[in-house]
């Protein structure tokens, strides 16, 4: 049994690319699921309105899809949103003040972000349980409404990790310019 280093440290560099491959698509989770709920509700859109107008026989299921796979576009976009910079955010008075003031309010942002996440995490898993001990779901295809809205707290996890992400990356780039 062999453990370790390989020669030329191979062992160590495998590993650490599989560690990144997997970061890779962790980061990306969200936007994969956000594009997959987005082809459907496309997809079932366009089919929808296809069968509607040239055959007359609409879906009459095709609401329940299409609320369904916006709500997961909804949670799942925010997050990559947070990764990417891409939120709103009126940056006209805070440019003008010194970094350091600058980046004293991003860390302030973070902190009540991360609250109101968590705050809204967790209540999401409350009305989940709520959801499911009432068991309610759509009246045709009788989805689960916990399975609709359960992207809620898988949103905001996301986010808050994406955010997590974002803030360590800005405040390595203050110190390592000597902004600190």
């Amino acid at each position: 049994m062999v453990t370790g280093k390989m020669v030329n440290g191979t062992m160590d560099e495998e590993k650490k690319q599989e560690g990144q491959g997997l970061h890779q698509v962790f980061s990306q989770l969200d936007v994969i699921l956000a594009g997959i709920a987005l082809t459907v509700l496309v997809g079932v859109t366009f089919v929808g309105v296809f069968m509607r107008y040239f055959f007359g026989h609409p879906f009459a299921w095709e609401e329940e899809v299409q609320l369904a796979c916006f709500v997961w576009i909804t949670f799942l976009g925010v997050g990559a949103a947070f990764r990417s910079g891409s939120h709103v955010a009126i940056e006209l008075l805070v440019d003008r003040f010194p970094l350091r003031v600058v980046r004293m309010i991003e860390i302030g942002g973070y902190v009540i972000s991360m609250l109101v996440l968590l705050y809204f995490a967790w209540y999401s898993i409350v009305l989940l349980g709520k959801m499911d001990m009432m068991g309610r779901d759509t009246n045709i295809l009788h989805i689960p409404y916990v399975a609709i809205y359960s992207v809620v707290p898988v949103g905001c996890l996301l986010m808050m990790w994406n955010y997590t992400q974002s803030i360590r990356k800005r405040l390595r780039a203050y110190k390592e310019g000597g902004l600190d």
